[in-house]
């Protein structure tokens, strides 16, 4: 199998070539032209996607999981129609995006009630299955973990100006670049229970923060003292909050998805 790592392949032309089952990881394909191309099975993750036009196209069966801020299909814009359906369904997303410090304590408190209504769930499954990975996904254990160093890195490192906030079992995302002192236990197979202690002591962490703070104080701009988001300019404390608040909705959705994956067998 032909290996190309760390070659510069740019303007190259590929014609009736088979890349059946290729991986391409860190590889750049701006500007790409494919033409009469056969992407079944195509699988992509942590992705961006800005500009991409897809004509005389046919899709039979196509999932997509992500930030969506516009998406054409047929003349159509999808995202408002999309955004509405999820309202109906949710009602609670329209909590996450909240404005003063009534509304985050409101936020948060329901993303308490909807995780302790997936814990249920999990609690229900056979230990192993909290371990398990479904297409690839992170396991339910290691969602949490990831949650953890979500909440370190945008209220420890960034509101609080920490340092160090990370604790042993934070889980950086899959892509994330390594940093001296980050932790790194890809493999580590913590018990729920420790994993959930670090949750709540991170819970707290917000509790404080929000009690600490006036509606006026959450415009407060904050920088990073971690090496991550040390680019980010312009962030305010209320920017940082509602970044955790994204993070605990989506990954509790893909949590849940996943563990009735699992539930079926």
């Amino acid at each position: 199998m032909t290996d190309f790592t760390e070659q510069d392949l740019d303007g190259s032309t590929f014609t009736r070539v088979s890349l059946r089952g290729a991986r391409f990881e860190g590889v750049h394909l701006t500007g790409a032209s494919l033409r009469e191309v056969d992407l079944s099975g195509t699988r992509v993750r942590a992705a961006y996607v800005d500009g991409v036009r897809m004509t005389g196209v046919e899709v039979k069966d196509l999932e997509i999981y992500g930030e969506i801020v516009r998406l054409v299909v047929n003349g159509i814009d999808v995202v408002p129609l999309v955004e509405a359906e999820l309202a109906r369904r949710m009602p609670e997303r329209a909590l996450m995006a909240p404005s003063d410090v009534a509304g985050f304590r409101t936020a948060f408190e329901t993303m308490d009630r909807l995780w302790g209504e997936t814990m249920t769930t999990a609690r229900a499954l056979p230990v192993e299955s909290l371990y398990e990975s479904v297409d690839d996904e992170w396991s339910f254990i290691d969602t949490l973990r990831h949650l953890g160093f979500a909440h370190a890195c945008w209220v420890g490192g960034v509101v609080l100006a920490d340092p160090k906030p990370w604790h042993p079992l934070d889980l950086p995302w899959d892509e994330a670049p390594e940093h001296e002192g980050v932790p790194w236990a890809r493999r580590a197979r913590p018990e729920l229970h420790e994993v959930l202690a670090l949750r709540r002591q991170r819970r707290a962490t917000v509790a404080e923060v929000l009690d600490g703070v006036t509606d006026a104080g959450l415009a407060r701009k904050v920088r990073s003292a971690t090496p991550f988001l040390t680019d980010a300019e312009d962030l305010t404390v209320a920017d940082c909050l509602r970044v955790v608040l994204n993070e605990e909705w989506e990954h509790r959705l893909y949590a849940e998805r996943d563990l009735a994956t699992l539930a079926g067998g």
